[in-house]
């Protein structure tokens, strides 16, 4: 039976952290500019010591400044849209020194570290032994159905596949999918795949190329921006199968950014990179589990901005999963700094499949 591993507050009555002083903030006076020494958030829990008490922001991320609001509560505001006159929180030590600590253990047991002086395969690889993972990943998405918010964010691969499509759309019909984000090509050969079962002109289950098949994807963009959204499309063309349909049926949010290269894109896709950014950030908000999926710029952005943590009725953790077959992928994951991600190496149409038949869908 799977339970969220308990929260420990720093312990606020320690020297160090009772006779800290209170954090300083400075006014922005310059939209979209932070104040010189302002403190610069990290994925993990930050307390911040205000009139004597300290405060944990409810809602984190990556590289972003702390805003001290009127009502007495803390913000995390990424730099570029700070306002002029937001009280913006300065320091750059983080025990108690300026007001501010970081709190990396918090979802650990007391004296559960271990420090080996040696040992092997300490990073992640074709190698490595990934029972357990999928053990704990089927229990935590069970227990999220039912408590959390899972979203996905997924790379073009699983529209390449008959069987990836057919497990992703019963993930989403059983409950496993609270939100998804993609770029222009997962939409886009999903749909191809359901309007001509192939995927960039090839069958999605035999590979065998359609003659003229790589106007197929050209094709769909093309008829979907004539019918004005996708949902309107699956209307239009009786679409009754794939990923992008069964989130419509289901009615699952969507986020769809794109990329420079874009042949189109369909309606949906948010083309400037800050809007595509703060729609992708709201969802990540509600997140509880995050599984990224074959797609490195997507995972790498999503990574930055995913804390550990989330304040529900109580501080529960936020978890991270990246599933890619190339160990380049999740390791720069792990580089960027977002050290509370679960790695997997595999190619995620397996991936997708063991899930699907580990959660007893297929």
């Amino acid at each position: 039976m799977f339970t969220l591993p308990k929260y420990h507050e720093p312990d606020f009555n320690s020297e160090q952290l009772k006779n800290a002083p209170d954090a300083k903030w400075e006014e922005v006076t310059v939209e979209g500019v932070a104040p010189e020494n302002y403190h610069s958030t990290s994925m993990y829990p930050e307390y911040f010591k205000i009139n004597g008490e300290w405060l944990l922001p409810e809602r984190s991320r990556m590289d972003s400044s702390v805003v001290y609001c009127e009502d007495g509560t803390l913000k995390v505001v990424e730099n570029r849209n700070l306002k002029v006159g937001d009280r913006v929180i300065l320091g750059r030590t983080e025990n108690g020194e300026d007001g501010i600590y970081l709190h990396t253990t918090g979802f650990e047991e007391p004296g559960s570290s271990e420090h080996d002086q040696f040992v092997f395969r300490q990073g992640r690889s074709r190698e490595t032994s990934y029972a357990r993972d999928y053990d704990r990943l089927f229990e935590l998405l069970n227990y999220e159905r039912d408590h959390g918010n899972i979203l996905w964010v997924m790379g073009p691969a699983f529209a390449f596949d008959a069987d990836a499509r057919r497990a992703m759309s019963a993930m989403i019909d059983h409950g496993y999918v609270d939100g998804l984000m993609a770029g222009n090509a997962l939409a886009t050969h999903d749909l191809e795949g359901a309007r001509f079962h192939t995927a960039l002109g090839q069958d999605i289950y035999t590979q065998k190329a359609h003659a003229n098949g790589h106007y197929n994807h050209l094709d769909v963009i093309n008829e979907v921006r004539r019918s004005g959204s996708i949902p309107n499309f699956i209307e239009d063309y009786h679409i009754d199968n794939g990923i992008m349909y069964s989130c419509v049926k289901n009615h699952i949010p969507f986020v769809l950014t794109s990329s420079i290269r874009d042949d189109g894109p369909l309606p949906e896709v948010i083309g400037n990179a800050y809007e595509g950014q703060s729609a992708m950030r709201k969802m990540v908000e509600k997140a509880t589990t995050v599984i990224c999926l074959a797609t490195m710029l997507h995972t790498i952005a999503t990574g930055n901005m995913t804390p550990s943590y989330t304040v529900t009725k109580t501080v529960r953790p936020v978890f991270l999963y990246t599933v890619d077959a190339d160990e380049f992928v999740v390791n720069k994951l792990l580089d960027r700094g977002s050290l509370s991600a679960t790695t997997i190496v595999t190619n995620v149409q397996d991936f997708i499949m063991l899930t699907v038949k580990g959660l007893g869908l297929l």
